[in-house]
């Protein structure tokens, strides 16, 4: 059986792609999302301060300081519920 991602899982996805500048299209592709989900993703994490796009460089998302602590806490939180 499939396990369905839940919202935070889905996020350190999206933040983990973008950590060195992605477009939309490879977030999809790399998260396993569509583009209307993304979109709405998007705007909720950059509105947190999470990421940020860079229009002026043809809308590379890019994962902010804030958003890289919030990676990071995010594994640690993976490696204590999984030690293994």
């Amino acid at each position: 059986m499939v396990r369905r991602r839940n919202n935070l899982e889905i996020t350190a996805d999206i933040l983990r792609i973008a950590k060195d500048g992605a477009k939309k299209t490879q977030i999809v592709y790399g998260a396993n999302l569509n583009f209307k989900l993304l979109h709405q993703y998007l705007d909720d994490l950059e509105k947190s301060g999470l990421i940020t796009n860079h229009v002026e460089r043809g809308g590379l998302i890019e994962t902010t300081e804030k958003g890289m602590q919030f990676l990071n806490y995010y594994i640690e939180l993976q490696r204590f519920n999984n030690p293994f």
